[in-house]
């Protein structure tokens, strides 16, 4: 069943979902200088020449037929494969410049397979290893390197890409590149940078294509989509935030790594709305696919600083009603920023007893905590002052925090021993309190609100302005990973004001952390942005970022309409906030039920598999009705239509990827039954009707 070279959809949807489940598989050539990775989805050909190096020789999409190397002008082009300047010298994969010194393969968590080929520089005292990953039942291919210098004499990194391939999706007359995660479209030959984290490019005739991942850190990012269709370069950056990094005799460096998979618009389970979520969610998330997200309270607003006891213990009963799993204090629990002490004028008795009245509930603790910036009373900046951030005129670094927060406070740095202090305040709080949830703030590489960047500092672990920028990235992973090693369950949250960026949420920040509260959407009354702008932010950064892992603030409960602010917080890692007092009993008990549901639903559905932004998702606004869906392999889940101020009674639904079977629609919003539709019907588009009255739909979805 073929048209064109293409499998017709129920045959393209059988033959993907065949393949999910087959293994990832290395093979090596009798030359022990070629390579095959792969699996049932894809297979990328390496090979290894002594004359030339490292490169990519082939790299094929096998439910299409497509070979994305061989797309290239047939005039022997190549990637660099990788690339890195040492010492002011440029080093490439395959221009000569390594010598081959081995290989082997390894198995990959989760469920995968690692091949390890080993280099050596012919006129440096290096060594690189460049890794290739592959995955069962992922048509994706995730790549790093590792530099170790074997000399006598520091080296200094620069420039480096570590990944570069002649990859393209047709005729660069066919190609369609979308940056900014994905979504936005934008010229082919294309410099991504800090919101830029997945790059997609398709063949505008076939809707064959790919999605390259950059999972560098935050600033530090660029991806190329090289001149006007000749392939694609996954770097560090080298002028805005340019990438240093020293290696010391005997030190290794490891890169971040790239992905790159492989799609097939509207064809089965290589459409992009699947593969996407499901990779995203299996391998890059922390806790992995089998996460299941709890849903948090949080006091910051409308109660801001200075939170009493009082208050707490009158919301605390409220929260465990409404069926909430984790309850967090935000900040005004502390003493001093940089410390664990208690603030005694607002919790005389310690945050013993709002422990035990939390868990009392059900509930686990959580706490706002910052990482870098620390008040001047502080212990730690009393005794080490020098391990401060100085700016570009030597001064040192401050933050303004407003007059409420404290004014100007100290910015210390985390390319400095204070990262070894920070990982061991937090740690000790997490043991101390039992925490569930550890929510990360404040500046550190720099003030998302417009401060400069780095830190000029002498005597700190960076060399020099540059290296900070790295430095600091990596002494924010220094501080969750020794975290992590002793509380391997807890949930960190790094925050978007933590990685230095409005509403930014990267594949670095994922490395590091579990979750990115990524903005603070205002919703303080009915007419603000409120869960319209939160959709809006979710939708954008869907297709390329795990939709749980987002904690998009600050969604108030009790600020009418309650259905739009259950209907959104299922959308996305569930969140609420707000005086929870201003509920009355009746309204906290329709939030109980509904978040039980959901909860219950979610432990039976893995809803990570997918996500499809329906109706105006592109642009919401209050006269078009919006909307998403959320399912598994199998179909099961939820749609979502928010009707806003539509005049539309009906919500048109169009999932041309969504699998065959019979399913049968409920309605939680009215509990009525909507009747049985298959899974042709849904490809092919369902009307959900609205009542008179009725302005957000929620759908359960089951076969």
């Amino acid at each position: 069943m073929r048209i064109a070279g293409l499998l017709l959809l129920p045959a393209f949807i059988a033959a993907s979902l065949s393949a999910q489940s087959t293994p990832a598989y290395i093979n090596a050539g009798s030359d022990h200088q070629s390579w095959a990775i792969g699996n049932a989805l894809i297979e990328r050909q390496i090979r290894f020449d002594p004359k030339i190096g490292l490169y990519t020789t082939g790299w094929q999409d096998k439910l299409t037929g497509t070979d994305f190397i061989k797309l290239t002008p047939a005039d022997n082009a190549r990637g660099a494969e990788f690339s890195f300047q040492a010492g002011g010298d440029r080093l490439a994969g395959s221009e000569g410049a390594f010598d081959l010194v081995g290989a082997s393969i390894h198995d990959l968590s989760p469920r995968g397979k690692l091949l390890e080929i080993r280099l050596k520089a012919r006129t440096k005292p290096m060594e690189v290893s460049v890794f290739y990953g592959v995955y069962d039942g992922h048509p994706v291919v995730r790549k790093w390197i590792a530099i170790t210098n074997r000399g006598k004499a520091p080296i200094t990194l620069s420039h480096l890409s570590f990944e570069a391939v002649p990859l393209r999706a047709g005729k660069p007359s066919e190609i369609q590149v979308s940056g900014f995660y994905g979504v936005q479209p934008r010229e082919i030959f294309f410099t991504g940078r800090v919101e830029d984290a997945a790059i997609l490019e398709r063949n505008s005739l076939t809707g064959v294509g790919f999605i390259v991942m950059n999972e560098t850190p935050g600033y530090l990012k660029r991806t190329e989509m090289v001149q006007w269709g000749e392939g694609i370069e996954v770097m560090y950056d080298t002028d805005i935030f340019p990438f240093q990094r020293t290696v010391a005799p005997g030190e290794t460096f490891t890169s971040a790594r790239s992905s790159v998979a492989l799609i097939a618009e509207g064809r089965g389970f290589a459409d992009p709305h699947w593969v996407m979520p499901s990779y995203t969610s299996e391998v890059l998330m922390k806790k992995g696919a089998g996460y299941q997200p709890p849903w948090i309270y949080n006091t910051y607003e409308p109660f801001y600083f200075g939170l009493p006891h009082t208050t707490v213990s009158e919301l605390i009963p409220i929260a465990g009603r409404m069926g909430l799993d984790i309850f967090t204090l935000d900040a005004g629990w502390e003493k001093y920023w940089g410390e664990n002490d208690i603030n005694l004028n607002r919790y005389p008795e310690g945050l013993d007893p709002v422990r035990a009245e939390v868990e009392h509930q059900g509930m686990r603790l959580g706490l706002w905590v910052p990482l870098a910036i620390v008040h001047p009373d502080s212990k730690v900046y009393r005794e080490h002052p020098e391990w401060q951030c100085r700016d570009s005129d030597g001064n040192p670094k401050k933050s303004w925090m407003g007059a409420e927060w404290g004014g100007n406070l100290p910015v210390m740095c985390m390319a400095s021993p204070y990262r070894e202090v920070a990982a061991r305040r937090i740690s000790d709080l997490i043991s101390r309190y039992h925490l569930g949830y550890v929510k990360i703030d404040l500046t550190t590489v720099f003030n998302a609100y417009g401060e400069a960047p780095g830190c000029y500092a002498k005597g700190h672990s960076h060399g020099n302005w540059a290296e900070s920028l790295e430095g600091i990235y990596e002494g924010i992973q220094y501080v969750t990973d020794a975290i992590y090693r002793e509380h391997p369950d807890v949930l960190l949250d790094l925050t978007f004001e933590l990685w230095g960026q409005k509403h930014v949420i990267d594949y670095g920040l994922l490395g590091a952390g579990d979750l990115d509260w990524m903005s603070n959407v205002n919703d303080s009354k009915p007419d603000a942005a409120g869960p319209l702008q939160a959709r809006t932010l979710l939708y954008h950064r869907s297709l390329a970022i795990p939709v749980e892992t987002m904690l998009i603030g600050n969604p108030r409960a009790e600020t009418p309409p309650m259905d739009e602010h259950f209907a959104t917080a299922i959308g996305s890692g569930p969140l609420l906030l707000g005086d929870l007092r201003k509920l009355a009993p009746q309204q906290q008990d329709w939030y109980g039920k509904n978040i039980r549901w959901f909860k219950d639903l979610r432990k039976t559905v893995p809803m990570n598999e997918s996500f499809f932004p329906l109706g105006a998702w592109q642009q919401p606004g209050r006269g078009s009705a919006d909307g998403f869906a959320r399912l598994d392999r199998e179909g099961e889940g939820i749609i979502v239509a928010f009707r806003n101020e539509s005049t539309h009674g009906a919500f048109n639904v169009s999932i041309p990827s969504f699998p065959d079977g019979t399913f049968a629609f409920k309605s939680k919003m009215t509990g009525r039954g909507l009747g049985t539709f298959s899974g042709k019907q849904v490809r092919e588009g369902i009307h959900i009707q609205f009542a008179a009255d009725q302005q957000v739909e929620v759908l359960e979805i089951r076969k």
